[in-house]
Formats: structure tokens, sequence, C-alpha cells
């Protein structure tokens, strides 16, 4: 079979990737069918291909250049560091449509092309399938170990319904970072596909949920009881989170739905359901402190569904406090305006307890400032005198972010705002002799994401009374969902009240979820489908830390003027000089 062209030639630049290893993610840019469908090993790699344009937000993949930066970095959760990075281009000025951060553009649309490819060779497919019907299973002759027909059968019974859940993913990050785009549902020659004119966003939303609610109930709970090695694939949760997660989107101002009651129900009805499912699915919240640990991709309940990054020391490397061997840029640096959002927990004392930090320590940060703030804070963000990281020959000296400590200013690349990431980073990685690698796994969906994602469409749903409960299964409030987080093992947050209601709950909630959510990718599109980019999408707040560990607030760093247009990313402009159907989003 000749090179297939697809949108825009997007196709024609997709190089290769890496992921898990246990989905054989490869990727060619050149298919022969008869190699293709010669034998099942072949036929399942081809499905492969498309789970391995799945993105994790590590900052090593994706629009080059980034250097280890988050998208955390692109809001007021962290600065980074290494003034070189194309991070900064989303607030300097440098972002336009020529300029125009392409990935998600082209790697989804190239994902879209192979599964809608692969949907419509379901014959051939199955065709391959048939040849192995005598397969008992066991050794070969020349060996190997072949799969018994039964197994082989189950497996490819699943495939096309993991392809249609692709196809929705990736129309889901399309929609997310543009609004209206070009809804592709099956293979199209070069020339109608530069004939294709946008749908609407609620459209394209609705083709997401649609699509999920038609192949939820075939795919199964868990791959934990069937043959071969499935971790990573797709199953019935996170078909259900994709749902779920698309219409707290379809429902977000941004996207202007037409009955914004009607469609904040169906969010927090889709919420309930995943959660209402969890435990006899076998998830449940973790300790936040084990969310992130090594092997959390299968011994972590929370983990719906996770995009593999590698056995690797990388973003240690990226994150890794500057001035210790081997650490490269200082990187996603928290910013103040995260610490100010975390709260005192039940352990402070009466007077602090469920206030921000900012509330406590207006102007004067004094020595006990950081005592017994909320346990998340700890767990995420490093600061002067902690032990950090936490193996030798690094844990051998306390952290120094101080003027003049050794990570601290005017080193090069040192922290911009006085703090550095744990969350994510292993801190038992070794970047010199002998190197200390970890198995890095993104986590697309957990189960705590859907907590707050209830509340917010409930609170919503219910007209702003956060103490509200509704119809049907509808019978958990919005205060009752964040209270779920804030009262789980290790954490022991006041929780939201009465008192916590309307304007001031919807204050509070974005904090929460700004704390809950810190560097998991949220805070970025959250800012955006709030529509609250001028109000939330601020200068950085640091601090200054002196030898003597005197803390005091510093100088903001300039982050420029929000404008609206940054609300959806600029079509890439070539791809608006092949495709006529096209038009640029407002503003670029």
């Amino acid at each position: 079979m000749k090179k297939t062209s697809f949108l825009l030639s997007i196709i024609l630049t997709i190089g290769i990737f890496s992921g898990c290893d246990n989905l054989k993610y490869n990727e060619v840019d050149i298919f022969d069918e008869a190699w293709m469908f010669e034998n099942q090993v072949e036929v399942s790699s081809m499905l492969g291909t498309i789970y391995a344009h799945t993105r994790h937000g590590l900052g090593t993949q994706g629009d080059s250049g980034l250097n280890g930066a988050m998208l955390a970095s692109a809001t007021d959760e962290s600065d980074f560091s290494f003034s070189l990075s194309t991070i900064h281009r989303y607030y300097n000025g440098a972002w336009s449509s020529v300029n125009a951060f392409p990935d998600t553009w082209t790697n989804s649309y190239a994902a879209v092309f192979k599964a809608n490819n692969f949907l419509e060779r379901l014959d051939r497919i199955f065709a391959t399938l048939k040849e192995y019907e005598a397969n008992q299973g066991g050794a070969s002759t020349n060996g190997a170990t072949s799969v018994a027909y039964a197994t082989l059968q189950k497996r490819f019974e699943l495939f096309p319904y993991q392809a249609r859940f692709l196809r929705a993913y990736f129309h889901f990050e399309l929609a997310k970072t543009y609004g209206n785009v070009p809804l592709v549902t099956r293979t199209v020659s070069p020339e109608d596909a530069n004939q294709l004119t946008p749908s609407s966003v609620q459209e394209v939303f609705q083709f997401i949920v649609d699509e999920c609610d038609a192949i939820m109930e075939f795919l199964p709970i868990s791959y934990a009881d069937q043959d071969g090695n499935q971790i990573g694939r797709v199953n019935r949760p996170t078909v259900l989170a994709l749902k779920a997660r698309t219409l707290l989107y379809a429902a977000s101002p941004l996207f202007s739905p037409a009955n914004p009651k009607e469609a904040w129900r169906k969010a927090a009805i889709a919420c309930k359901e995943l959660i209402d499912n969890a435990e006899g699915w076998g998830i449940a919240l973790s300790s936040y402190a084990n969310i992130w640990a090594t092997n959390n991709y299968y011994a972590n309940p929370e983990v719906i569904w996770f995009r593999g990054a590698g056995n690797t020391r990388d973003y240690a490397m990226f994150n890794y406090p500057v001035g210790f061997e081997g650490a490269v840029t200082g990187g996603n640096c928290p910013s103040q305006n995260l610490v100010d959002a975390y709260e005192y927990s039940n352990s402070a004392p009466e007077a602090r307890k469920g206030k921000t930090f900012a509330e406590v320590n207006p102007t004067v940060i004094p020595a006990n400032a950081y005592q017994n703030l909320d346990p998340r804070f700890g767990l995420t963000v490093a600061k002067n005198g902690d032990t950090w990281p936490t193996v030798a020959p690094y844990s051998d000296r306390p952290l120094e972010t101080f003027e003049g400590g050794i990570s601290g200013p005017p080193v090069t690349n040192a922290t911009t705002t006085g703090y550095y990431l744990k969350k994510y980073i292993n801190g038992g990685n070794r970047l010199v002799n002998p190197v200390i690698n970890t198995q890095y796994t993104w986590i697309t969906y957990r189960l705590g994401e859907f907590y707050l994602d209830y509340a917010e469409a409930m609170f919503n749903y219910m007209d702003r009374d956060a103490t509200a409960t509704g119809e049907g299964i509808l019978d958990m409030s919005a205060n009752d969902a964040i209270n779920v987080l804030r009262s789980r093992p290790g954490i022991d947050m006041p929780l939201f009240g009465s008192e916590t209601n309307g304007d001031v709950w919807e204050e509070r909630y974005m904090r929460e979820r700004m704390v809950e959510l810190a560097f998991e990718g949220h805070r970025f599109w959250d800012i955006r489908r709030w529509k609250k980019g001028a109000q939330l999408y601020s200068n950085i707040k640091t601090i200054r830390v002196t030898r003597d560990g005197t803390v005091t607030r510093g100088t903001e760093i300039n982050r420029g003027t929000w404008d609206d247009k940054f609300y959806f990313y600029p079509i890439p402009f070539g791809e608006l000089q092949k495709a006529q159907g096209l038009t640029q989003n407002p503003g670029w």
C-alpha cells in the first residue's frame, strides 16, 4: 500500500515515538498493507501506533524545545528557570500563528487518521485473526510461544472499541485546544482533507460523549484477568473518565453551552457514575504521597489511565536543584501564588486553621510560616532547608535556596521563585554514577479529579449552592465531594461547611483545585475554560531567602498582560495555507 496522506499533510512530519513497552508503542510512517496484515503481532502493533500518540506532560514530549518545562510554567503555578525554553513563548509575545505550538494539531490528527484507517480495515484485521484458528497455544515448531486462538479472538474483539476511544480522545484534545475543529470520522484524500470545515466545539464534544456511550459496555473493567501484558489499554473506567471530563468542559463558560444548567447536570451525573462505580471496579483514593510513587501505573488504585514516560532520570535532571552535579535547568519552580493557595491544616493553632498562607502571612513570612500547612504542600514543594533530593550525595546537606547558597541565586538557572519542585519528581534518582533511574508515569485520569469535577458541576447545577443535593444519583453535595478529598488519610484538612458558599465557595474551590491538581496539567486549561484569564493569569510571586534563613516576599516576575485570544491556540499558519475551509481563531 502506498503511503497515505492525511489532513493538511500532517502525517508526513510524524517521527518515532516511544511509550509504554507493554503496548509495543512504536511509530512507522510508511505502511505496506501486505506487511501490516502479515500476522497478529503486526496488527496489534497497528493499534499500538495510535496509542503512541498519547502525550505525557512532563516537559520532554510534544512541541520541541520545552527543555523539561511543564504547562504549569505557562500559568501562575510555577516559573521555568531556564530562560531559553520555549515555554516562555506562551506569555512573552512570541506566540503567534507562525510560532504556534503546532504539536496538538499535527499529533492529534495523525492519530485520528490512524484510528480511522484501522477501523476501516477491520475485515482485513479479522481475516488475519482467522489464520490462527487452529492455534492451541504453547510452544510452536520454532521454539517460540504461540498464543491460543481463543485468547487472540478475545483480544481482537476489543481492538475496534479501543480505536474508537482513541479517536474520541484525540478529538477532545483538539477541541479543548482550538475550539471549533474538523470532526473527522473517516479516512479522506488530501484533496478532501483540504476542504474540511470546522464543526462546532459542542458538536465535537457530543460526538465524544456518544462514542463513549456506544463503546463503554464492550470494554472490560480491567485487564488483570486477561492473558498477555495488557497494562495501559483502554478499559471501561477510562471511557467513563473521558466522558465525564468532556461533559465538564462542554458545560464550562468558554464553550458556551446552549443550556448551561442542563450541561452542568450531565457533567455531574457522569462524574457521579464514575465515583459510584469506583469501589466495585477496584478504584479507590490513594494517599497523596503514593499517587506518584514508582510503579504507580499498576500498583496505585487511584490511577485510572496513564501514559508511560520511560525508565529515566530525565525529569530529575530537569527539576533537581541546580548546584548538584547533573542538574541542568532548575526546572519548574513552584510560585508563591501556589504556596499562597495552601491552607493551614487541622494541626494548626485555631487562629490559623483553614486560612490560606497568604491570609496568615500577607507581608512578613516568619520562621514558623510553613508549619502545619496543608500536607500537600510538603509533597509538592521543596523549600530552603528541606532534605531534597532524598538520595546521597544530594541529601548530605539541606537544600540551600538562599542568596549565595549552592542552589540559590545568583547561580545560573537557580530557582526564580525561592522553591523547587517535588511532585512528580523521584527524589531517589541519582544523576551521576552510579546513576539511578526510575519509571515515570504521567497520570491522565485519577479518581481524585472526578470528586473535584463533580463538586464544580453540582455547585453550578444547584444554582451555586454548595450544600444542596439533587435528584437520583446526585445525592452528594459539592461540599461533600470536596470534603472526601480533604479528609482522606494523611491530609486531614478543615472541611468545607455551610459558611463556604456562593462566590466564596467558587474562590475557595479554585484554590482547592489548584492545590490538589498542582503540576498535573489542569491549571492551564481550567483558567481558559472558566474564562478567568485576566483574573488568574497573574504575575509570578516569589520569595527572597537570605543566608540566615529570613524569608521575605520578593520581586514579582512580569508575565505581561492577558489577551483573550489566549483562550484558544492559533491554528498553525501552514495549515491555513493548505486548507481553504479553516478559519483562524479570533485575535490570531
